[in-house]
């Protein structure tokens, strides 16, 4: 079984994306202690060196459900800023969602139509005025799926993808098609409470509850 995990800084700033970075090297790390697979499919730098604004990671092996269910959600972090040192803020948060990767196989290439669009919706500043938004469209039954929330144009065509062929799965086991409101803009809905995990420190230490 192959699952994705989406790791997004929730467009924080510099030190949420470098908790996104963190979390990255500690969930491929603990998933090859566990003996799964595990490797970084595409990052979105940030403007520091070596932070991500997100990324999405590959974890591959049997029975993953629990180590996925352990990372999916709000990671917060404990620390001073490295970015802004008389920053008075201590709490830091990304995300983590989990994604189905697109069975390629059960879909031909020519029955899909990739277009590319312009971001829209909430975000003042922050609203991707480029062409990165990604709308495919399955010919054959009409059923559409659309990526924007990455500023990275070919990640958003990842993720579209993604809920394209979920829908359809969905579809042909008789499933309505009524996923959660918002459920694929994870990247801008990033919960700042009731975190899965808690670190602190410099080290990027797990806190024990």
């Amino acid at each position: 079984m192959i699952c994705w995990l989406q790791i997004t800084s929730g467009r924080g700033p510099d030190e949420c994306c470098w908790v996104a970075a963190q979390i990255v090297k500690q969930i491929v790390n603990e998933a090859l202690s566990k003996g799964y697979k595990a490797h970084i499919l595409q990052t979105i730098p940030s403007t520091a060196p070596d932070i991500f604004k997100s990324a999405l990671v590959a974890v591959e092996g049997e029975d993953i459900h629990t180590f996925i269910s352990t990372w999916e959600g709000t990671i917060q972090w404990i620390g001073k800023s490295m970015f802004r040192p008389d920053h008075k803020r201590k709490n830091w948060f990304a995300g983590v969602n989990s994604l189905n990767p697109p069975e390629e196989s059960h879909i031909k290439t020519g029955e899909i139509k990739v277009e590319s669009m312009k971001s829209s919706g909430p975000g003042g500043q922050h609203v991707n005025k480029t062409e990165s938004a990604i709308r495919v469209t399955h010919i054959p039954t009409g059923v559409v799926a659309v990526a924007r929330e990455e500023r990275s144009q070919h990640l958003n065509r990842k993720l579209a993808l993604s809920r394209l062929y979920e829908k359809i799965k969905q579809d042909k086991e008789g499933v309505k098609l009524k996923l959660q409101k918002e459920r694929w803009s994870y990247h801008n809905e990033l919960e700042r409470g009731n975190p899965v995990r808690v670190y602190k420190g410099s080290d990027f230490t797990l806190k024990k509850s």
